[in-house]
């Protein structure tokens, strides 16, 4: 037996096995709305015999994304050019998450293959908001969001996820990794206030424990809501696990019913050491201390190595990103290697051993 292959449950939700497509932004959307490009992408994806299946960080509001080519939210109209997608995934039988999220001082910049830098308002971008006024790099310093700001931005994600709920997503997750808004709060790196939304774990945590509340209160009781967090900045000073550790806490009393580990972000410096698996620990002391079920991300490749993070109960799921993009189909690998059955559409069970109708 494969504790890969076996069904896992979030609320009402039950993926068929625990192999997840990680969230993988493409920068190929106009104002926000999903293209033919997202249709090929992600409905390959959907036919690889993952679990689950989430869609890339959507913006919540147009300010909130990272580069003018991401994907949002914040509309009827993007429901609506989302909507073919996710009905196109669903004839996979893959259940279907999406990624909300709000870049903060790390948006306007350009699409990684034209520089990955910083946009002016006069060329396509905008000004960039955060907790404080303190800048990612070199750019221009953010505005720090007032009262007025919290509340439009706490807005913004709960509209989105009631867009989220009537496509139909399975799993709603929220980013609080990466450096990006939510996790700008939580750092004591870019969350310099004095007020009641700074200073402390406590008021550092507050504005993204406000936002995990109000969009737990418009996501149907039986429908899971997840998030993604940075466990660590590994920078001295910054965000620790032993923060991440009572934050999680707290977030699970909120409603949170998964925790998807990730790291860094906060600032340009890379983890200390890089190697396959590198943040599986962090995954399995929050889902050891923090008693919420975890998912592990980040440098997995191999079918034996996703078997063994979830058979020693370091994480109840692995998301892969790169390896999917090599690989749209790495699940059917997996368990050729692993010797159960991974589904694939009718069509295709002629490619490859191990192989069952979707």
């Amino acid at each position: 037996m494969s504790t890969l292959f076996t069904p896992f449950s979030s609320r009402s939700v039950v993926l068929r096995n625990r192999v997840v497509v990680s969230p993988m932004c493409q920068y190929a959307a106009t104002d926000g709305l999903a293209s033919t490009w997202h249709l090929v992408h992600l409905g390959s994806l959907a036919h690889g015999g993952a679990g689950l299946l989430v869609v890339e960080a959507t913006a919540v509001e147009p300010d909130g994304r990272i580069t003018p080519g991401c994907l949002g939210l914040w509309s009827q109209a993007h429901a609506e050019a989302l909507a073919p997608v996710v009905a196109f995934c669903r004839t996979s039988g893959v259940a279907l998450g999406i990624q909300l999220a709000h870049a903060g001082r790390k948006s306007s910049y350009a699409a990684p293959w034209d520089g990955g830098r910083a946009l002016a308002p006069t060329e396509g971008g905008w000004v960039r908001s955060a907790p404080s006024a303190v800048p990612f790099a070199s750019e221009p310093p953010p505005t720090a969001l007032d009262e007025a700001g919290l509340r439009r931005v706490t807005t913004a994600f709960v509209d989105a996820a009631r867009r989220a709920v009537a496509l139909g997503f399975d799993v709603i997750e929220l980013h609080l990794a990466h450096g990006y808004l939510l996790h700008q709060f939580l750092s004591p790196l870019s969350n310099t206030r004095t007020d009641a939304w700074g200073g402390s774990l406590a008021g550092r945590a507050r504005f993204p424990l406000e936002v995990v509340r109000a969009v737990r209160a418009v996501v149907p009781a039986d429908r899971p809501l997840w998030v993604r967090l940075s466990a660590t900045d590994w920078v001295e000073g910054g965000f620790t696990l032993d923060e991440a550790v009572d934050v999680c806490r707290w977030m699970r009393e909120a409603g949170v019913d998964l925790v998807d580990v990730s790291s860094g972000g906060t600032t340009k410096t890379p983890p200390p050491a890089v190697s396959p698996g590198f943040q599986v620990p962090l995954a399995g002391r929050i889902r050891a201390e923090a008693g919420v079920p975890t998912m592990a991300v980040g440098l997995i490749t191999d079918p034996a190595q996703a078997e063994q993070i979830v058979a020693s109960g370091h994480a109840d799921l692995v998301a892969l990103a790169r390896a999917m993009l090599r690989e749209p189909h790495w699940a059917w690998r997996a368990a050729a290697e692993l010797g159960v059955t991974a589904v694939a559409p009718p069509n295709y069970l002629r490619a490859a051993p191990h192989l069952r109708p979707a």
